[in-house]
């Protein structure tokens, strides 16, 4: 165990492929993400296609459904890395936002009201939302009052995926026994990705593909065209032998001694699996802690549930 609380296993030269760093733009067209910032107006699907009309490709993914009304950090990957946004989608998102309570509510009892939402809530979907309308259980990692103008409430929510705020708003007003409502909503993280990580409008793409493709300029493209791997930051990594990566693009799973190096994880937990110059292979289950990988020399270690690179 490293400095960095990373195991080493063994150790290799790592020979193939290249750093996600060095792909050109064709490459990171056909294998990035990029961070939108959605404006108010069109829904997740219309910022799709004005994606792929932009960089002109046929095939872009979102990181989870925003309301026409919300902005903010709206991750699309692009054409073979679409299939990252199944773990985009489930990962943890954080809002701001402005409620609206419908009567004044002294500072001390609202915060003390936020904070029974803290945790394990249940939340029954609006009438008019994407999934069945059934009561289910959904984590609320922080809520916090920021500020508060009369009966306008500044707030900041980080929440488990599929998490309503319009709800939360709604429940908040209805234990207060005021009432309440969610006036405006701005998305600034979702998963890795955050207001700070390379977030572009709509325009600054359209703009930047154009000085790409008119005036021979990549550097604004560059700039809005993110790896696949910035994707699968929060999940904990492992690193495989040049050797091993082979037979994780057909289809096996990962065994301990196809193993190069890990950061710690536990039983049942999503990781990323990685070359050793840090390229996207897979992302697996663990089927053993890295406690449990350390004292052992043969044996699965992660089964694998998606594979992203192309077949060797």
């Amino acid at each position: 165990m490293n400095s960095s609380g990373i195991l080493i296993l063994k150790k290799s030269e790592g020979e193939f492929g290249k750093s996600p760093t060095e792909r050109t733009i064709t490459e990171l067209i056909n294998y990035g993400v990029v961070n939108i910032d959605k404006p108010k107006g069109p829904t997740s699907h219309q910022i799709i296609d004005y994606v792929k009309k932009i960089l002109k490709i046929k095939k872009a993914g979102h990181s989870g459904t925003l309301d026409p009304a919300v902005t903010g950090v709206q991750p699309v990957a692009l054409n073979r890395a679409t299939r990252i946004t199944h773990f985009l989608l489930t990962a943890p998102k954080e809002y701001v936002g402005i409620m609206h309570l419908h009567k004044p509510v002294d500072k001390d009892r609202l915060t003390k009201a936020v904070k029974k939402f803290i945790g394990e809530i249940t939340q029954l979907p609006p009438v008019k939302s994407a999934v069945k309308r059934a009561k289910r259980k959904r984590k609320i990692y922080d809520f916090k009052i920021i500020e508060i103008e009369k009966q306008d409430v500044l707030f900041r929510v980080k929440c488990q995926a599929g998490t309503y705020i319009r709800k939360l708003c709604h429940d908040l007003g209805e234990d207060l026994g005021v009432g309440a409502h969610m006036a405006e909503l701005r998305r600034t993280q979702a998963g890795p990705f955050t207001e700070k990580d390379n977030l572009v409008t709509l325009t600054d793409l359209q703009d930047a593909y154009h000085f790409y493709k008119e005036e021979d300029n990549p550097k604004f493209l560059q700039y809005c065209l993110q790896p696949i791997e910035n994707a699968i930051k929060y999940l904990p990594k492992c690193w495989i032998l040049d050797s091993t990566i082979e037979s994780l693009t057909h289809g096996r799973d990962l065994a301990i001694p196809g193993i190069s190096k890990t950061e710690p994880f536990e039983t049942d937990e999503n990781v990323a699996i990685l070359t050793l110059k840090g390229e996207l292979v897979a992302v697996g289950t663990a089927v053993l802690s890295t406690k449990n990988i350390k004292h052992k020399e043969k044996g699965l270690a992660i089964k694998v549930k998606k594979v992203f690179m192309e077949e060797i």
